[in-house]
């Protein structure tokens, strides 16, 4: 359960509280002086804090695995997309046990997990979102066009970037990859498995060896002249089968693709942006191919092969939008 749902139940716990204590007054003697202060529909700070120490009490002393730090939490997550790869571990007796940090970021930090039953195991990269510090958040707006929630209370929020409005950002960020994993799966793009999302934390394959080596970013490698060659034919295989779904990264650079084994991956895919239902679509996907042919120019892709216009027009050929 989400911390906001825990307020909201506790506050409609107080729904007519105000009679219930008028009723109560008629028949006692209590000073005034003495009478507990109520408030319909809000609660206190002191309230919030008291909610919050109870429910960091109750984690704190559930059971735990001896040789993990928590029990799987497949069950109540939402799921990725079926069929589930061979080498994951569903089974809901399976132990977590995270082995250390893969990386920090503005938005997000993303830790090694090792997910085992009995002598089977896997490895995970558990993207977990922060809810305080939003940094990069700062070209939201764009991104969240045309997105809204439900409660007016909660739109209000994000829009005044209030502490409860910047969880639901986060939350709304982690919801966003998540689905957007799930499409670039399921039509074949080179993206981690989605394994699973509970609140702000995102299970994925991890892109890297047994060892729990990430692979490198493709800012970090130094590619021959083939290996480029052959590194930016990928490029233009995922970029063409996004245009076809209608869609671009969004953010897109030589830190959003890793290289692993040879094979291209796109990861970081919170900001994805629809091209027609997005006013700026195609601002942004002029934006991704310039940026990631900039990379490619610089180390010898010829101006010929990578050229950003030719390139966004073929994508926009390809979206059905020329």
């Amino acid at each position: 359960m989400r911390e906001h749902d825990l307020f909201e139940r506790y506050e409609s716990a107080f729904d007519g509280a105000d009679d219930t204590m008028r009723r109560k007054g008629k028949r006692t003697n209590r000073r005034a002086d003495d009478a507990e202060p109520t408030r319909r529909g809000r609660m206190t700070e002191e309230e919030k804090l008291r909610v919050a120490r109870v429910r960091e009490d109750q984690l704190s002393t559930a059971d735990t695995p001896e040789d993990g730090d928590r029990w799987s939490t497949w069950g109540d997550a939402e799921q990725g997309p079926k069929p589930h790869p061979n080498w994951l571990i569903t089974e809901l007796a399976a132990v977590d046990r995270e082995l250390g940090i893969v990386k920090t970021g503005k938005e997000a930090d993303v830790f090694l997990l090792e997910r085992a039953m009995g002598d089977r195991a896997c490895l995970l990269a558990a993207k977990r979102y922060r809810s305080n510090d939003h940094r990069m958040f700062h070209r939201d707006a764009g991104y969240l066009e045309g997105r809204r929630m439900k409660k007016s209370r909660e739109t209000r929020a994000i829009a005044n970037r209030t502490a409860f409005g910047r969880n639901l950002i986060a939350e709304q960020w982690t919801v966003a990859e998540f689905a957007a994993l799930t499409r670039l799966w399921q039509i074949g793009a080179p993206v981690p498995y989605p394994v699973q999302r509970s609140g702000t934390e995102l299970l994925l394959e991890f892109i890297g060896d047994a060892d729990g080596n990430a692979a490198p970013r493709l800012a970090q490698t130094r590619p021959d002249e083939d290996e480029l060659l052959d590194l930016w034919r990928q490029l233009v295989a995922t970029l063409m089968t996004l245009a076809e779904a209608g869609i671009t990264h969004g953010d897109l650079s030589a830190y959003n693709l890793m290289v692993h084994e040879g094979r291209l991956i796109m990861i970081d895919l919170p900001q994805v942006v629809d091209l027609v239902a997005n006013p700026r679509g195609v601002e942004f996907l002029d934006r991704d191919v310039r940026n990631i042919c900039g990379w490619f120019a610089s180390r010898g892709l010829p101006a010929e092969i990578g050229e950003p216009s030719a390139l966004v027009a073929t994508l926009l050929d390809v979206a059905g939008m020329a």
